[in-house]
């Protein structure tokens, strides 16, 4: 984590682009279907308060990705997870559009966001292990496939409503997507990368190196016991937590905060927020090639830094186009910091990917659920401006948990330099 790494080069091959689609597919669910919950409202006749619950149930499918992902790796691979999400996925969006009803709706975002999720926790430690010291660029590429599919998502929304079609139309495309990337995952042998959940954890790795060795050991399942993460792994999953939260506390609010305080109209509002998905979608691909030249570490500080220039722009912005220039900063920084994030997680995991992907996905789907509603509350009892505090205060946060994590692996990693000097 602290030291630079050695040099690393990113072969993209078949098993890359496969995992890449599961980024993408997923990608053109969430911002095709989330814009579109307004129109979801006026065609079901309910409020807008239920058709957020969609939110919150998609959080609850995330949630379970994360309490079954690791037991469904070790039975099925990963290959197996990654084609059941995408039945899973499939099938849920089959319910979505064709549902006549709340009834119907909220389940079947649930059933659609537990596949995207496993997804997402299939893909991220097989690019891990498939890619060695090139994983974070890796996994950072692949949220940027996902990012760069989300831009074109909203557009196709936009034009099946303008074609009267309404929003069912734009996000069917997911379904087949979805077989698209089943049929790319399906012709890859089930072993390696794309096997069962064998710890194979990068050489190097606990002291700050990351040499692209891999040492493959039993996990838990197979030698009985279960050990604890470490302090390190548990202050980065706390940074992810923060970082999640800013995310998605931005994504859902911002067009508020346009709206009252720069003064934009709702459709001005509402656009603008496609410039933060530009920015992440920038970052994404950027940080691909400068993790392969700079440690994690390095990149999300600097994320963190980029992330709160971009809102102290939005915050003080009394004008549209000012406060879109403070989104697209501000997106620059949050498209850097989840991948970032996660590979530094995996990376202090000791091997233990799918483990350690699945408590990931607990945090997630705790901030998806939380970090939104929390910002709105505050937004109902002190206006959206005072109330977009928050994300400097995570952003605060997340800063500190990842120093506490540097301080925790030194202080581990001379522990153990101790040991093996006492004992030589």
């Amino acid at each position: 984590m602290g030291g630079r790494p050695a040099p690393a080069r990113l072969v993209r091959d078949r098993v890359t682009a496969a995992l890449y689609a599961c980024f993408g597919t997923w990608g053109w669910f969430l911002y095709s279907f989330v814009p579109g919950l307004p129109l979801l409202a006026d065609e079901l006749g309910i409020t807008r308060a239920q058709a957020g619950l969609h939110t919150t149930f998609m959080a609850c499918g995330t949630l379970t990705s994360g309490f079954t992902s690791a037991r469904l790796v070790r039975r099925l691979g990963r290959r197996g997870v990654l084609l059941l999400a995408a039945g899973l996925l499939a099938g849920g969006v089959v319910a979505l559009v064709s549902a006549p009803g709340l009834l119907v709706t909220l389940p079947a975002a649930t059933v659609v966001a537990t596949g995207g999720a496993l997804f997402i926790a299939a893909a991220q430690p097989a690019l891990t292990v498939h890619h060695g010291a090139a994983g974070p660029a890796a996994v950072s590429e692949g949220h940027g496939t996902g990012a760069l599919v989300g831009l074109v998502g909203p557009l196709a929304l936009g034009a099946s409503v303008a074609a009267g079609w309404g929003w069912r139309p734009a996000v069917a495309v997911t379904v087949v997507l979805a077989a698209a990337t089943a049929l790319l995952v399906a012709r890859l042998p089930g072993e390696g990368a794309l096997g069962t959940a064998t710890t194979t954890r990068t050489v190097g790795a606990e002291d700050g190196r990351e040499d692209g060795r891999t040492d493959a050991r039993p996990d838990a399942a197979t030698t009985g016991r279960r050990p604890g993460f470490s302090a390190t792994f548990w202050l980065l999953w706390a940074t992810l937590v923060a970082v999640v939260a800013i995310e998605n506390a931005t994504t859902a609010w911002a067009a508020d905060l346009l709206r009252t305080h720069a003064g934009a109209d709702s459709g001005v509002a509402a656009g603008a927020v496609s410039g933060l998905i530009a920015g992440m979608c920038v970052a994404r691909f950027a940080v691909g090639r400068l993790a392969l030249r700079f440690t994690p570490l390095q990149l999300l500080l600097a994320a963190f830094a980029v992330a709160a220039a971009g809102w102290s722009v939005l915050w003080v912005a009394t004008t549209p186009p000012l406060a879109l220039a403070g989104l697209v900063v501000a997106g620059l920084g949050y498209g850097a910091q989840f991948p970032l994030a996660i590979s530094m997680l995996l990376g202090a995991a000791d091997g233990r990917l799918d483990q350690a992907q699945a408590r990931s996905t607990l945090g997630v789907g705790a901030a998806v659920a939380v970090a939104p509603v929390l910002l709105g509350g505050l937004a109902d009892r002190v206006g959206p401006h005072t109330a977009f505090l928050v994300v400097p205060a995570l952003v605060a946060c997340g800063v500190g948990a990842v120093l506490l994590a540097e301080r925790a692996r030194r202080r581990a990693a001379q522990d153990a330099a101790g040991a093996a000097g006492g004992t030589a």
